[in-house]
């Protein structure tokens, strides 16, 4: 492990932001980009009548991204990539930011590249992770003690996730990120996905699994609905519920236990019941998963992590009255629409209180989001 970060001292504890997000600046399909793909990759665009849009392969999705991606700007139809907050992609501002209220670490996700699963071509997908990737060291070398950033794995082909993890350890990242969807039918306990489980391991990287609504990719939720209403309250925890099941019960944490896995932004109320029910299927119908040896909660309690969003006071009370507390880290979601600017931990702190649990507070905001991190 890498000993990075700020550490407590007998006076101060330093706050971990371990789901932040930055928006990608025009530079990362401009100029970090290998010129052969500049016109292929994700990028931000406006259409014919001046509107905000996202473009994937070259094609205009009809889809506008930067509404999500600033606060409390959702549902503005005049707001567009330009209007994204210096915060959010500048990285001398970030740290003005992260000061401002109170955080001393953040890591960081993609906003634009949490769609990039919705990317056809193996090729161009992983000419669009490296851009991304590239930028991403650029930004987080600014202040290595406090700003850590998440790599864009492009599940599209083995082969190239394989090669970018190589590449994200070799540039500072700190782990990798991929969506919680099958890419191209990708299982995450397939023989061919072991590959990438154990790059990430070999290379001792965290893999934080991360979806959003926007995406084009089969889901539970875009086999269903169109209105973004009913997308955006399916798309996070359904896909992450699939994802823990395939993660925990495939038995494949047992054959690389230095792995961590994170699953994040699909709050946590859901997982006591999943818990158990994986537990109870393991009991009677565990003959079908031959891998699985131990028990789901046990596997989720040593390689898994959760984050917990501020409102979530009584379902953290829960997680922790099952002796989960240590699986749960915070993240502030800073720039995105829905995230609470200013004084989100000042928000948390006070679940912490409303629910007695102040003790637990620098498990979650310190020591678990170091754990997770693979920080020393």
């Amino acid at each position: 492990m890498t000993s990075r970060g700020p550490i407590k001292t007998d006076t101060t504890t330093p706050v971990y932001d371990a789901d932040a997000h930055i928006c990608e600046p025009p530079s990362v399909w401009t100029e970090y980009c290998d010129p052969k793909f500049r016109e292929h990759i994700l990028r931000a665009d406006l259409d014919a009548n001046g509107r905000d849009v996202m473009v994937i392969e070259g094609v205009d999705q009809h889809t506008a991204v930067a509404q999500a991606c600033i606060p409390g700007a959702y549902g503005n139809p005049d707001i567009t990539w330009a209007d994204i907050v210096p915060g959010s992609w500048n990285p001398a501002e970030r740290l003005k930011v992260m000061d401002d209220e109170g955080l001393s670490a953040a890591l960081m996700f993609p906003s634009l590249d949490l769609l990039a699963g919705d990317i056809n071509d193996p090729e161009v997908a992983a000419a669009n992770a490296r851009a991304y990737n590239r930028w991403m060291a650029d930004f987080v070398s600014e202040d290595p003690n406090r700003l850590f950033g998440m790599g864009v794995c492009p599940l599209q082909s083995v082969d190239a996730a394989v090669a970018e993890i190589a590449f994200m350890a070799d540039n500072g990242l700190t782990g990798l990120t991929f969506r919680p969807e099958r890419y191209h039918g990708l299982q995450l306990y397939s023989e061919e996905m072991d590959r990438v489980w154990s790059a990430a391991e070999d290379h001792d990287l965290t893999v934080g699994i991360h979806g959003s609504f926007g995406s084009k990719m089969n889901s539970f939720a875009r086999t269903r609905y169109d209105n973004p209403f009913y997308v955006h309250m399916v798309c996070h925890p359904f896909e992450q519920m699939a994802s823990v099941m395939e993660v925990v019960c495939s038995g494949l944490l047992d054959d690389h236990p230095r792995l961590r896995v994170g699953f994040f932004e699909s709050g946590l109320g859901w997982l006591p019941y999943w818990l158990e029910r994986m537990d109870e299927h393991k009991e009677t119908m565990g003959m079908l998963v031959p891998r699985l040896k131990r028990e789901p909660t046990e596997i989720f309690s040593d390689q898994c992590f959760i984050t917990m969003e501020a409102g979530e006071a009584e379902a953290f009370a829960q997680v922790a009255g099952m002796g989960l507390a240590h699986t749960v880290v915070w993240g502030s979601d800073y720039p995105h629409y829905d995230c609470t600017f200013p004084g989100a931990l000042a928000e948390l702190d006070e679940s912490f209180v409303k629910i007695g649990r102040t003790d637990l507070r620098e498990d979650v905001l310190y020591d678990n989001a170091r754990r997770f991190m693979g920080l020393g």
